[in-house]
C-alpha cells in the first residue's frame, strides 16, 4: 500500500554512513530523498553501545586518522571530538612464547635476514601498489597476472624467511579480516595502496588507527539521521526494486511502497542478493554480487579494574603471533580521561570462524589467558566486564570490515562495481577509491553516488562528480620518512644472489691465479 508522501526524488537503500551521507548531500542540494534501513538503528557497520560498565563502546567501525578528511569534516560539523589511541608506552610483540617491547608501527628484529626480508616485503608491496590506479585497479599493467595470484602465493614468492611469512599472514588478517589464500593479490595490493600504503594503513600514530571519536562513531550516523528527520525509515528492509515503469518502485518486507526517480543502493554488494530486481540486473552485476564475500571478525573488549599494563610500561597494543591465540592484534580502549580501562582485540578470519561455536564466556577465558601470557601478569585473568560483537551473524552486514575479492574477480567484474544499472546507483564503502573498507570510504562513496544522480538530473557537470576534499586542519597527515637503508637494503634473494656471485668470482679469480702460477694457462 502506498502512503500519501511516499514519492521522492531519490530512495536510498541502507542507513549506514554511506547511505546517510548520500541522503544528506541530496537534501542539502534541494532534493527530496528517503532512507530505507533494514535494522532498528542507523549506522550499519558502525555500532556504538552505551551502558553503565563501558560508558560507551564502539563494537563496529571506530578508528580514524590522517587523510580521512571527509569523515573528519562530518565529525566536526556535528561537534564530535577525536582523541588519540594511547601509544605512549611500549607496544608488545609476542612470538615463540616470548614478549618483546618495541616502539613504532612494526615489530623490530635482531636477525639481519629477517630485517632485510621484512623491509623488502613492505617496500615491494608499496612499489607494486604504485602501479595500480586507485579508481580502476583492473587497468594496472600487471592486473591479470596479479589478480590470478592469491596473497598467499605472492607472500611465498617475495618472502624468504618463515618469520616474515608468518607476519605477512597477520598483516593480511588484520587489514581485511580474511586469509591470504582467500584474497586476490591485485585486490589486496590495491586495498593497501588506496589507504595510503603499508605504513599509513597499519600504523596507529599517523595512520589509520590513530584516533577514535569521543562518545563513539555512532554519533556521526545519528547526527545525519537527526538532520534527515522522518526521511529515515527504520525496520524497512527492501525486498523488491522495479524500474520497469516511469518511476522506480521500491517495496519493503512490511509491504510499504516508495516511488522515486532514482535509487542509491548503499549496502555491501552481496546483500543485493536479498533484493528482487525488475528488470533483472545486467549479467556482470548479477554475477559480481555472488562473488564478493565479507570478511570474518569478532571485536572483543575486555574491561579491567585498572590500567595494569600501563604500570608495567605497556601501552596496550599487542601484536600476537601465536597459532593458538584467539587474538592477533590489540589496542588500548581506555577512555581518553583514563577511566574504564579496557583492551580491544580482534578475532580474525579463520580463527573467527573456528571460535564462533564457543560461548561468549569461553572466548573471554581464552582471550584473558593469552593477555596474561603476553603481558606477564595474572591481573589479565580477572576482567570486570566484557563486550563483543560477532559481525558474521549480522544479517544486514554479512561480516566485517568489508567485502573482499577472491582471485580472478577484480579484473573480470571490478569495472561494474560503481556502474549504474538504469536508474540504480551504487554507494557503500566497497565502491570507494580512498579508504575503501573504512568510514572515510563510506562517506566518499555516498557523496559520489549522490553527485552522479545530480549529474543525471542536469544539476551538476560530469567533472563535478569526483571532488577533492581539503585536508583536515585538526588531524594533519605527516609524511612517513624512510631511511637510506630502508630504501636501498637488498632483499634476502638479492643478497644471496650478490654474495653467491661474489663468492663464485672470488673462487674463479683465485683458481685462475693458481693456474697461471702453475703454468696451466698459456702466457703471452
Amino acid at each position: 500500500m502506498t502512503a500519501p508522501n511516499s514519492t521522492y526524488d531519490v530512495i536510498v537503500v541502507g542507513g549506514g554512513i554511506s547511505g546517510l551521507s548520500a541522503a544528506k548531500l541530496l537534501k542539502t542540494s534541494g532534493l527530496n530523498p528517503v532512507v530505507l534501513e533494514a535494522r532498528d538503528r542507523v549506522g550499519g557497520r558502525t555500532f556504538t553501545v552505551q551502558n553503565k560498565q563501558a560508558k560507551w563502546v564502539d563494537l563496529g567501525g571506530a578508528y580514524i586518522g590522517p587523510t580521512q578528511n571527509r569523515i573528519l569534516r562530518l565529525a566536526k560539523e556535528y561537534g564530535v571530538q577525536t582523541y588519540k589511541v594511547n601509544e605512549r608506552e611500549n607496544l608488545v610483540h609476542y612470538i615463540n612464547g616470548k614478549s618483546h617491547a618495541f616502539k613504532g608501527p612494526f615489530p623490530p628484529t635482531w636477525n639481519p635476514f629477517v630485517y632485510m626480508d621484512l623491509n623488502s616485503f613492505f617496500r615491494t608491496m608499496d612499489e607494486m601498489g604504485k602501479e595500480i590506479p586507485r579508481e580502476a585497479p583492473w587497468r594496472a599493467p600487471h592486473a591479470e597476472e596479479w589478480d590470478h595470484m592469491t596473497m598467499q602465493q605472492l607472500i611465498e614468492k617475495i618472502c624468504w624467511t618463515s618469520a616474515v611469512r608468518r607476519f605477512a599472514k597477520l598483516f593480511v588478517n588484520v587489514n581485511v579480516t580474511s586469509e591470504p589464500h582467500e584474497v586476490s593479490a591485485l585486490w589486496f595490493l590495491w586495498y593497501v595502496r588506496q589507504c595510503g600504503g603499508t605504513m599509513r594503513i597499519f600504523s596507529t600514530t599517523n595512520g589509520g588507527q590513530e584516533r577514535k571519536f569521543q562518545g563513539g562513531s555512532g554519533q556521526i550516523s545519528e547526527g545525519m539521521a537527526k538532520e534527515l528527520g522522518d526521511r529515515v525509515k527504520l525496520q524497512s528492509a527492501v525486498y523488491k526494486i522495479d524500474q520497469s515503469g516511469d518511476t522506480v518502485v521500491v517495496e519493503t518486507v512490511d509491504k510499504q511502497i516508495y516511488k522515486a526517480k532514482y535509487v542509491i543502493i548503499a549496502t555491501p554488494p552481496g546483500l543485493n542478493l536479498k533484493i528482487h530486481f525488475n528488470p533483472e540486473l545486467p549479467p556482470l552485476r548479477n554475477q559480481l554480487i555472488h562473488r564478493v564475500p565479507m570478511g570474518s571478525v569478532i571485536k572483543c573488549m575486555v574491561y579491567y579494574k585498572d590500567n595494569f599494563w600501563r604500570k608495567k610500561g605497556y601501552c596496550g597494543s599487542m601484536v600476537i603471533e601465536d597459532e593458538g591465540s584467539p587474538i592477533g592484534l590489540t589496542l588500548d580502549d581506555t577512555k581518553p580521561d583514563g577511566t574504564v580501562p579496557a583492551i580491544m582485540g580482534f578475532i580474525l578470519a579463520s580463527k573467527c570462524r573456528k571460535l564462533c561455536n564457543l560461548t561468549k564466556e569461553e572466548r573471554l577465558k581464552r582471550i584473558c589467558e593469552i593477555y596474561s601470557k603476553v603481558l606477564g601478569t595474572d591481573e589479565a585473568l580477572h576482567p570486570v566486564h566484557y563486550e563483543e560483537k560477532n559481525w558474521c551473524e549480522e544479517e544486514y552486514s554479512g561480516g566485517c570490515y568489508t567485502a573482499y575479492f577472491p582471485p580472478g574477480i577484480l579484473t573480470q567484474y571490478g569495472r561494474v562495481l560503481r556502474e549504474p544499472c538504469g536508474r540504480l546507483y551504487f554507494a557503500g564503502t566497497e565502491t570507494a577509491t580512498a579508504w575503501s573498507g573504512y568510514m572515510e570510504g563510506a562517506v566518499e562513496a555516498g557523496e559520489r553516488a549522490a553527485r552522479e544522480i545530480m549529474c543525471a538530473m542536469g544539476k551538476l557537470h560530469q567533472s563535478q562528480i569526483w571532488q577533492h576534499e581539503p585536508e583536515s586542519l585538526d588531524v594533519p597527515a605527516l609524511p612517513f620518512v624512510t631511511t637510506f637503508w630502508e630504501r636501498n637494503l637488498p632483499s634476502v634473494g638479492g643478497f644471496v644472489r650478490f654474495t653467491g656471485v661474489s663468492a663464485f668470482l672470488s673462487v674463479a679469480v683465485a683458481a685462475g691465479v693458481l693456474a697461471y702460477k702453475k703454468g696451466l694457462v698459456p702466457r703471452n
